[in-house]
């Protein structure tokens, strides 16, 4: 339940214009995505409209939504939980992460300039520092928008369509296990922007396959520990 609130600045703030259930949608999938709202927690319909500053129907159509995509499990009786994902579903999908962003790091290399180069760049220091400080909200942010940039360098937008199709539950997955991969995966990042740089197509489809398969063995390992 929601009783022992959420941590400070959680609650993200409802952007307007818009319809509002879409708004309550987008701002309940953020906090499940971060973990301010934990796999398997009780989601109080109350509890959230009163966070949120709505009323309670825009928050039960936003819990039907999610439920139908698989983020929440609302059981007969009991109410709204935020869905607990198995190791095969975590397993399942990033390995087809791993199909995805190999392939586009290998079109990033074919196609991309100095200027993309230099955002990469500019995304990684950023990760490192949040890494140096232990920011890990802010080192899960760095990783997602220097994966994003990988595939908008890519250039194809089927590709990052498919991407952006599984890159929240990406974040959910990889937030968990970001202060474990700590520096080694900004080391990882750097190998991948000097293939880049390079325009070596093979290296970097390369470096990116061991990147991802790096996050999703650490994944898994985390549960044996």
């Amino acid at each position: 339940m929601l009783s022992t609130g959420l941590p400070q600045g959680a609650v993200p703030k409802l952007e307007r214009p818009g319809p509002l259930r879409e708004r309550v949608y987008e701002a309940l999938l953020e906090l499940i995505t971060t973990r301010a709202l934990r796999p398997g927690q009780h989601l109080v319909e109350s509890e959230l409209a009163g966070h949120l500053g709505v009323s309670r129907q825009p928050v039960r159509e936003a819990l039907q939504r999610l439920n139908t995509d698989g983020w929440i499990d609302l059981r007969p009786a009991q109410g709204a939980f935020v869905h607990e994902p198995t190791e095969e579903e975590a397993d399942q999908l990033l390995t087809v992460r791993t199909l995805l962003e190999a392939e586009a790091a290998g079109l990033a290399a074919a196609a991309s300039g100095s200027a993309g180069i230099a955002e990469l760049e500019a995304l990684c220091a950023t990760g490192e520092r949040a890494v140096h400080d232990d920011d890990v909200d802010g080192a899960v942010a760095a990783n997602a928008a220097f994966h994003d940039k990988v595939m908008e360098l890519a250039g194809n937008t089927v590709l990052a369509e498919l991407s952006a199709q599984v890159g929240r539950r990406v974040r959910w997955y990889y937030t968990p296990v970001a202060r474990q991969r700590g520096k080694q995966s900004w080391i990882e990042h750097r190998e991948l922007i000097d293939a880049i740089a390079d325009r070596d197509a093979a290296r970097a489809a390369a470096v990116m396959r061991t990147h991802t398969e790096h996050t999703r063995r650490t994944y898994h390992e985390r549960a044996q520990t």
